[in-house]
C-alpha cells in the first residue's frame, strides 16, 4: 500500500499497543484498512563442500621434464615487454609440476 499524500510505501509501526500502517510524512491508515504481513522464506539447503581440485586450463601434448609425462595443462601471459611474445606456462597432469616456456 502507498500514501495517498505522498505516494511512499506505508510500513507496519506500533502506535498505541496496535499494528498499523503508517507513513514517514505522519499519514496512518485508518482503522477500516486490514492487512496482512507474511514472510516469504526458502529452506535450508545443505553446502556441498567439493574436495577434488577443478582445473578448467585447456591440455596440450607436452613432455614433462621432471616425470615425462606426455600431458600437460597450460597458459599464457605477458612477462615481459608489449613487443616480446607471451611466455607460455605448462603444469603437469600427473605430478603437477610447473615450467614455463619462452618463444
Amino acid at each position: 500500500m502507498f500514501c495517498p499524500k505522498c505516494g511512499c510505501i506505508l510500513r507496519p509501526t506500533d502506535k498505541g499497543g496496535k499494528r498499523v500502517l503508517a507513513c514517514g510524512c505522519g499519514y496512518v491508515a485508518g482503522k477500516s484498512e486490514n492487512f496482512n504481513l507474511k514472510e516469504k522464506g526458502t529452506e535450508n539447503k545443505k553446502i556441498e563442500v567439493v574436495d577434488s581440485k577443478i582445473i578448467t586450463l585447456p591440455m596440450i601434448e607436452a613432455v614433462c621434464p621432471k616425470c615425462e609425462h606426455k600431458k600437460a595443462y597450460y597458459w599464457t601471459k605477458q612477462t615481459r615487454a608489449a613487443d616480446e611474445p607471451e611466455t607460455r606456462f605448462f603444469k603437469c597432469e600427473k605430478c603437477e609440476h610447473t615450467w614455463r616456456e619462452y618463444s
